[in-house]
């Protein structure tokens, strides 16, 4: 389609480099290059018009190039170029550059501009790698890093991110560990009641206790299980255990439980609640789910209809809890909430009570 080489021309050429550079110590660069925002495209104009941008993108990139140096398609928005010139770290890093911005530039297609955007992870030759295989597991080490910077910038591969790879990998396992062996320990916050002098309630945190490491912290195990999918069944998990736990409490003291924003947007969180509520005999009225504002910042019908079908299912208790920018009380005056709205909340003073709330306010995800 592209008129570019394919993956396994690509790791040909790979290998033969490899070995040129390995016999004469000249400097090749292989760069994989990640289009951003490309799924925008495909989503709201279908894959036909994705595929004339692909087009126009790879006329860009072969534009480029000169010499024997090759680019190809490795598939969907992914491409790869190998600098075939003994060429410095310098002249890649510049090359790389005029690439994200001609990349970049706007796209018209049947009269209609696209934007789109590119990120490059790099390795050079000889030194990253002494296998194809190698090289192209750290280009795109490289290119998440890139990715992880912002997007539209390019970043060369550095043993380090080697590291942390390896790291993150064993974190993985570690977790889905955890979960299988019941590593997971929920620890409860009280919440006070200031007007009344008592405690109201308890928020469950959610903590993991790793065998060999210990205490580990949520603000580093949860952004990964959100990323390998076990923050819903993680998330499930602490409902049910803190509804459990709750209902041995006083019964005017209720428990709080955070819902990731992942976990919100699943299908089935209303049932998983009810299913939580009905196993463990807690009365809804006792239990307080807490959000973020990013489940449903993004004016998302979907997330909407959601939070109105647990508004429906039980007395559901909101709080939003925020830390990176002033919260937009029209939000919540779209919700259909009932009962324990508070209206002032919406109409006078917003900042002000927001800074009475900001007192639990540490947007952790799931009890983090």
């Amino acid at each position: 389609m592209t008129n570019l080489a394919n993956r396994v021309l690509y790791q040909e050429r790979l290998k033969e480099a490899l070995g040129a550079s390995q016999l004469t110590n000249k400097r090749v660069g292989v760069l994989c290059i990640d289009l951003d925002l490309f799924k925008n495209v495909n989503d709201s104009f279908g894959h036909p018009m994705g595929d004339r941008l692909l087009k126009q993108v790879a006329d860009r990139l072969r534009s480029q190039l000169r010499g024997n140096s090759l680019a190809a398609r490795l598939g969907g928005d992914e491409f790869a170029v190998i600098l075939g010139a003994d060429v410095s770290p310098n002249e890649i890093s510049d090359f790389a550059a005029r690439l994200i911005k001609g990349l970049s530039a706007p796209y018209e297609i049947d009269g209609i501009e696209m934007v789109i955007g590119a990120s490059i992870g790099i390795a050079l030759l000889p030194g990253d790698g002494a296998t194809s295989e190698e090289l192209m597991r750290n280009t795109d080490m490289a290119l998440y890093r890139a990715k992880e910077d912002g997007r539209g910038v390019h970043r060369f591969f550095e043993r380090e991110m080697d590291r942390q790879a390896q790291k993150r990998r064993e974190l993985e396992l570690d977790l889905r560990r955890a979960f299988v062996n019941a590593e997971f320990e929920l620890h409860y916050q009280p919440l006070v009641d200031v007007a009344a002098n008592r405690i109201s309630g308890f928020e469950s945190l959610l903590r993991w206790r790793h065998p060999e490491k210990g205490m580990i912290s949520p603000a580093e195990f949860i952004p990964v299980a959100e990323d390998i999918g076990l923050i819903t069944p993680i998330g499930e998990w602490v409902l049910r255990e803190a509804c459990n736990e709750a209902v041995k409490w006083p019964p005017e003291v209720k428990v709080a439980v955070n819902l990731s924003p992942v976990q919100f947007r699943s299908r089935n969180l209303v049932q998983v609640v009810i299913s939580a509520l009905a196993n463990s005999g807690l009365l809804p009225k006792r239990l307080e789910l807490e959000i973020t504002e990013s489940v449903f910042s993004g004016g998302d019908e979907g997330q909407s209809r959601n939070l109105a079908s647990a508004a429906r299912a039980w007395r559901y208790h909101l709080y939003g809890r925020f830390r990176h920018r002033l919260f937009e009380p029209e939000l919540f005056a779209q919700l259909p909430l009932r009962q324990n709205q508070d209206r002032s909340f919406l109409r006078e003073r917003p900042r002000q009570a927001l800074r009475l709330r900001r007192h639990r306010a540490r947007d952790r995800g799931v009890g983090a």
